[in-house]
C-alpha cells in the first residue's frame, strides 16, 4: 500500500486506483502508518508529533495523544509537550513509544490508517481504550490492521486469516470461528492462554 515494494503480481488499489499510478507524495500523505515498532527521532513530543502534522496545534497534539492513551505520561511530566525524546525513543518504555508512534499517525488524521502489529507492545486494556477512541475519530477512513491477538480484530468488518504466507480465511470474526479451522484453533489457544494467566 506504501509502497515500500510493489507486487509482483496483481495490484494494490487505493480509491479504485493503482498504487503505482499514484503520485507518491500524495499517496504517502494520505497514509498514516505505524508499523510493529515505532520510531521516535530526537527532539521533543512535540517535534515527533509535528512530522505527522507540521502544522499541529497544541490543542491538536493533546487530543491525539488522549486517543493514543499518551496523554497521561506527557501530562505527568513537568516538560509536557516539550519532554524531551532521545534518538529512537530510548527514553520511554515500549508500550510508550508505540503510543507516541500511534498519536503521530492519528494526528494527521489520513484516509487510511496502517497498524502492522502496532499494538503489541500494549496491554490488552490500554489497546482497548486506543482501538475505542480511534473508532471516535476515524470517520470514513480505512483502517488495516495486521494482528496476532484475537481481540485485536474481533470487531473488524472483515479478518482475512494469514498462515504460512497463504490466506486461509475470510470473513467476520463469528464466520471465521465457524467456519475457518486456523482461526478457530487460534482464538481457542488464545482464550486458554488468558484462562491460565488469571488463574496464576
Amino acid at each position: 500500500i506504501c509502497r515500500l515494494y510493489d507486487v509482483t503480481s496483481g495490484s494494490v488499489l487505493v480509491d479504485d486506483v493503482d498504487v503505482r499510478e499514484h503520485d507518491i507524495e500524495e499517496l504517502w500523505s494520505g497514509i498514516g502508518l505505524v508499523p510493529q515498532r515505532g520510531y521516535l527521532f530526537s527532539g521533543t513530543v512535540a517535534d515527533n508529533l509535528r512530522i505527522g502534522a507540521p502544522e499541529a496545534t497544541d490543542e491538536e497534539m493533546w487530543d491525539a495523544l488522549r486517543v493514543a492513551a499518551a496523554d497521561e505520561f506527557v501530562r505527568a511530566h513537568d516538560d509536557g509537550l516539550q519532554m524531551r525524546v532521545a534518538q529512537g525513543g530510548v527514553n520511554f518504555s515500549g508500550g510508550q513509544r508505540q503510543r507516541l508512534a500511534i498519536a503521530r499517525a492519528v494526528i494527521r488524521r489520513p484516509a487510511v490508517y496502517l497498524f502492522d502489529d502496532a499494538f503489541s507492545a500494549l496491554d490488552v486494556h490500554t489497546e482497548a481504550r486506543v482501538r475505542a477512541s480511534l473508532a471516535e475519530i476515524a470517520g470514513d477512513a480505512t483502517m488495516i490492521i495486521v494482528a496476532q491477538r484475537i481481540s485485536t480484530v474481533v470487531h473488524a468488518d472483515q479478518v482475512i486469516v494469514v498462515d504460512d504466507g497463504r490466506v486461509v480465511g475470510a470473513g467476520t470474526h463469528e464466520s471465521l470461528l465457524a467456519d475457518c479451522p486456523t482461526y478457530r484453533e487460534f482464538a481457542e489457544s488464545q482464550s486458554m492462554d488468558a484462562q491460565a494467566g488469571r488463574r496464576l
